[in-house]
């Protein structure tokens, strides 16, 4: 198929631009940017001056399959994605059972493939049921497509094993995800320590667990040299041990999730269950701290962390109520939320939403470019909505953005040159 998109703004992370421009798809890759002409016989399609970019990289969504599926499929969290500009899903580990042989990960492949219209890759455990225990067989699930490995919120607490784990994954060249928390700390915390926290009555944690949980994570890192990225910077007492880790020469990236970069701790008000999440919410000047780090490139990625919980998860006590919410289809519009305000430009989002991500992982997708992967979303910024949660696809409806006016539209989504939604 050849198509071609035309009165467009080309928003390319890779070269910082936001131009008006043509871009022609021909065999699943971009074969044309700029000022471009239709070939005989191919799709002609006028985005009306709406912006195109290169299809989001999300890094780190949970999906139900196996054990969780009345959560979230394969399926749902496919459609989900593409309503949401998603073209590549990063999928965790943290499934019942983990995905931690080599059989699990590929029953989960071929499942993904035959069940979504995007493409979903797999990390798997660091350790054996995600346990902290016993490192998995590293190797082999490299063999099998693994494409990075972690044991997700499970912090390892042994650092002998590890230590182990971490030098076996740097023989082999494979990049380790962590979590920076404290496990201690951290623990029954369902909110950021400090006044807010005290006035509602909730157990809080410390901002220094997440500084502690980087230093010691960072330390195992310089022993073994293990290629390393950590999931969720949230707080700013983070980033000086950040910059210094990158100025060291050390192989780090650092990512965030959308909702600490769009909601702080005074938005679990009246004890809102949507609105607790892993880490929980941090104060507004942690948010801009991390903004900020954004901006700068010290923070690399921006993740959905979308996490699926069905509503007896939620419908408790905000002490009990499980973390987490979804965001394949939100992540996009919230986003739009730190462009609208003008703390980042279009080019600087889908750096750290596409390009960075796909860069990390060694991938091609993520570009705007002649030879990669016509992976694209089409939106137009400024449309404006009001969210209604029981619209969504995904299957669990946990969003903290649930009734909250919103802008950001997705127009269409293409996954190697084939348009995955819109143009209904």
């Amino acid at each position: 198929m050849t198509t071609l998109l035309t009165n467009t703004r080309l928003i390319d992370p890779e070269a910082g631009t936001d131009n008006l421009g043509a871009l022609l798809i021909e065999d699943g890759l971009i074969s044309g940017l700029g000022d471009v002409k239709a070939p005989k016989g191919a799709t002609v399609i006028d985005c009306g001056g709406k912006c195109l970019a290169p299809g989001i990289v999300d890094l780190g969504v949970k999906i139900g399959e196996p054990g969780e599926r009345h959560k979230e499929s394969f399926r749902s969290a496919g459609l989900a994605a593409a309503a949401g500009g998603v073209t590549t899903i990063i999928a965790r580990p943290d499934t019942n059972p983990a995905i931690d042989t080599p059989e699990t990960l590929e029953f989960v492949t071929r499942r993904a493939a035959e069940a979504s219209p995007v493409r979903i890759r797999h990390m798997a455990a660091l350790t054996k049921g995600r346990e902290g225990r016993e490192m998995t067989e590293i190797g082999f699930l490299l063999d099998a497509g693994a494409i990075a490995f972690t044991d997700c919120d499970h912090v390892v607490t042994d650092t002998k094993v590890l230590s182990r784990a971490l030098t076996y994954a740097k023989s082999l060249n494979a990049l380790v995800m962590g979590h920076p928390q404290e496990p201690m700390l951290s623990a029954g915390a369902a909110s950021t320590s400090g006044k807010f926290a005290s006035l509602r009555g909730l157990p809080g944690v410390s901002p220094m667990a997440e500084r502690i949980g980087f230093d010691r994570d960072m330390g195992m890192v310089e022993m073994t040299g293990a290629k390393y990225h950590f999931d969720q910077i949230t707080t700013a007492r983070a980033l000086p041990p950040l910059e210094r880790a990158k100025a060291n020469g050390f192989d780090v990236t650092a990512g965030t999730s959308i909702h600490h970069l769009t909601l702080n701790e005074f938005d679990v008000g009246d004890y809102r269950t949507f609105f607790k999440v892993k880490p929980p919410l941090r104060s507004e000047d942690d948010r801009i701290a991390v903004v900020e780090a954004v901006a700068s490139g010290l923070i690399d990625i921006i993740s959905s962390m979308h996490t699926p919980q069905d509503e007896e998860s939620k419908r408790l006590p905000f002490e009990d109520a499980a973390s987490g919410a979804v965001a394949l289809e939100t992540f996009l519009p919230a986003a739009m939320r730190l462009y609208h305000a003008g703390q980042l430009t279009l080019p600087q989002l889908f750096r750290a939403m596409a390009l960075n991500p796909a860069r990390r992982l060694g991938l091609p997708q993520g570009r705007l470019a002649v030879g990669a992967p016509a992976d694209l979303v089409l939106f137009d910024p400024d449309v404006p909505f009001v969210l209604d949660r029981f619209a969504l696809r995904s299957k669990s409806k946990n969003t903290p953005f649930d009734g909250q006016r919103m802008e950001g539209r997705v127009l269409g989504t293409w996954v190697a040159g084939m348009r995955v939604f819109g143009g209904e």
